[in-house]
């Protein structure tokens, strides 16, 4: 199979049947072998009623309900983990992802062996001041912070060999760095495709500023975990041992000072009297309780259970 393309959505009703048409004409007019994969993360409207209604009418439409909101993250990891094509192109339902930009993602993965294609809504139709200029900078951010050089990571429209999607975990609320997540996982050759951006027709955005905000911590907890999170104990561990003996030493200066002016006859004070010995003792706690958070860590890593991120109510034609 040449492709699977994996929609997630919440609520967008109005749009999927005009989206629908459009993928089938493009899969038709490039003689692609595909499988349609929708996820319905949740919806209230009568979202999942159309799908079935694609599905009976197509066998190459798939579906899964979600029994409640869990999240595009989790959407997309359920998608993932049921693709079949050779090429899985995922893609928003809103109708601002273009599907006639997927013959040249397409492309650009089998002929110029990319890992990773992600587009790049190089010209956007949202608000300057509530869109543009805060993914502006979460992008600067997200590159100084990833060293994955790329314009756009929150685009929706993004191509990946089926290898990749098979050795990624999507979680939490990390679709917005699956580039970086394909880069940890060993995938380097990650490339970007300037694409249509549409204004939204129907409905109104699932995003405010506070996807800004949780992009940030994201991308802060993307970092550690890219970097320790396979060894907390090497950060942790290794602050926690600074913290201590400077602690140690420090209380041990206090100490001997003390012992060196009473031999001495000279005028000395309780060592609880100086303000330096209550931060020494401070910082040895803390040095201490660092140590047994890498430690913590180290056990929690070799017995994490694979708790269920998402629960599905409902699945047709796979």
């Amino acid at each position: 199979m040449n492709l699977s393309i994996l929609i997630p959505l919440l609520n967008e009703e109005e749009s999927l049947k005009e989206l629908y048409s459009w993928i089938i004409k493009v899969m038709q007019s490039n003689n692609y072998s595909y499988e349609i994969i929708f996820v319905d993360d949740g919806s209230t409207d009568d979202s999942w009623n159309i799908i079935e209604s694609f599905s009976n009418e197509n066998p190459n439409v798939k579906g899964i309900r979600f029994m409640k909101n869990f999240g595009k993250s989790q959407a997309l990891h359920a998608g993932f983990a049921k693709a079949k094509g050779d090429v899985i192109i995922t893609m928003d339902a809103d109708l601002q992802d273009s599907p006639d930009e997927i013959p040249g993602l397409y492309e650009m993965i089998t002929a110029d062996k990319y890992d990773l294609v992600s587009g790049w809504k190089k010209k956007r139709y949202d608000s300057v001041v509530a869109k543009n200029l805060p993914s502006k900078l979460f992008n600067w951010a997200a590159r100084k912070t990833s060293g994955v050089e790329l314009n756009d990571f929150n685009c929706g429209l993004k191509a990946y060999k089926n290898i990749v999607v098979k050795n990624i975990e999507v979680s939490g609320e990390m679709h917005r760095y699956i580039p970086v997540l394909a880069k940890n996982a060993g995938f380097g050759k990650i490339g970007e495709k300037i694409v249509i951006h549409q204004a939204r027709k129907y409905g109104e955005t699932k995003f405010g500023m506070e996807r800004f905000i949780n992009g940030f911590l994201d991308l802060i907890t993307i970092w550690f975990l890219s970097r320790f999170g396979k060894r907390p104990m090497h950060l942790f561990g290794a602050m926690g041992s600074i913290m201590f003996i400077i602690g140690f030493l420090s209380a041990g200066y206090i100490g001997i000072s003390k012992l060196y002016h009473m031999y001495n006859g000279m005028k000395y004070s309780l060592i609880t009297s100086n303000p330096w010995f209550f931060i020494a003792l401070t910082t040895m706690i803390l040095g201490t309780q660092l140590f047994l958070a890498g430690f913590l860590g180290e056990i929690i890593l070799r017995t994490k259970s694979n708790e269920a991120r998402y629960k599905v109510a409902r699945e047709v034609n796979f």
